[in-house]
């Protein structure tokens, strides 16, 4: 399918191909209906974890959650365990596989949360004139952990996760007045420039997701990151999560503009 035709699906279209099995970042997709990152943590931890929200709000903005169990949201009509393209399973904080389906694997005790995605201002973006490399290039958003601590909550706790995109000098203006724009999916970048200034050696080598080209004239940008959640559940050695796969989103029945501030 060309980036055309991803663009135009709805997100019941695009929930049924990745039903059917399809792995794919979402970069791109159901332009206009915003994305969000999925993190399922048992309901011991889910108070930690909405107060690790409220905390670091820019990294962690909390879209909707679920009952205990419940494998759909307010702005979510599919199944959690199904309607992604891709899940990854962790255990002790340490990630133990990467699944299609998690339905065999999903419990009673797990609330699911969904987290603001960058993803849902990158339209925004291209129609400013702002490219996105990413996108561009059809692979997945390169996403870094940094040295900037988040502010612990309960027993969670870790790194920022931010995810970069290379734009033009002379662009930077808008690019940040754009997602500024967008506070409930990250809002406006946290970092401009020099990628050692929040520990990040390379920017060749993410963490997660794929290395795009930074051109001569342009400067790199930073943003918060919905994978961050998922740094700390590593972090804190939580027992047992469920989480998208870094740049496979969950597409909502949400649209932009709802995130949207004049």
């Amino acid at each position: 399918m060309t980036p055309s035709d991803v663009g135009a699906l709805d997100p019941a279209a695009a929930r049924e191909l990745f039903r059917r099995g399809l792995r794919t970042p979402t970069a791109g997709w159901c332009l206009g209906w915003t994305q969000a990152n999925l993190l399922a943590v048992p309901r011991s931890f889910a108070y930690d974890l909405l107060l690790f929200g409220q905390r670091n709000a820019k990294a962690c903005p909390v879209l909707d959650v679920g009952d205990a169990g419940a494998t759909a949201t307010a702005i979510f009509a599919g199944d959690l365990r199904t309607d992604l393209p891709g899940y990854r399973v962790y255990e002790n904080g340490e990630p133990i596989a990467d699944v299609r389906d998690a339905t065999g694997l999903w419990r009673e005790d797990l609330v699911p949360f969904l987290i603001g995605c960058s993803f849902t201002f990158e339209d925004a973006l291209i129609r400013a004139g702002v490219p996105v490399r990413h996108v561009e290039a059809g692979v997945n958003v390169p996403m870094y952990l940094t040295s900037v601590k988040c502010e612990p909550a309960g027993a969670l706790g870790g790194p920022l996760v931010v995810s970069m995109r290379p734009v033009p000098a002379g662009l930077v203006p808008e690019a940040i007045r754009v997602t500024a724009r967008y506070p409930a999916v990250h809002g406006a970048p946290v970092h401009v420039g020099d990628p050692a200034e929040i520990g990040i050696a390379d920017l060749a080598r993410p963490d997660f997701g794929d290395p795009v080209e930074v051109r001569p004239g342009e400067i790199p940008l930073f943003w918060a990151c919905g994978v961050t959640p998922q740094a700390a559940v590593m972090a804190s050695g939580v027992p047992f999560a469920i989480g998208h796969l870094p740049g496979h989103m969950a597409i909502t029945d949400a649209r932009d503009h709802r995130f949207q501030v004049p």
